[in-house]
């Protein structure tokens, strides 16, 4: 776990918590010392009825466009 010091978290805080909004954890010290943890609060989990609706949401893909779309952008010989 990365460190960071009470001067650090007070004249960067807003740095430091995008660190732990990224995933980090960060002890905070005093004098070389310990004193906090920073941890990014867990994200709630998607229930499988969630994705379910999600997954009916979506837009009907057409194949057929689709593919040509692709074989205009990549080289056939591919």
């Amino acid at each position: 776990m990365d460190e960071v010091t009470i001067r650090e978290l007070r004249n960067h805080g807003g740095d430091v918590v995008e660190r732990v909004h990224r995933g980090e954890a960060l002890t905070v010290t005093r004098a070389g010392v310990p004193v906090a943890e920073l941890r990014p609060i867990p994200r709630p989990r998607v229930t499988g009825e969630a994705l379910l609706s999600r997954w009916r949401r979506l837009p009907v893909v057409n194949l057929a466009a689709f593919r040509a779309d692709v074989d205009t952008v990549l080289d056939s010989d591919l």
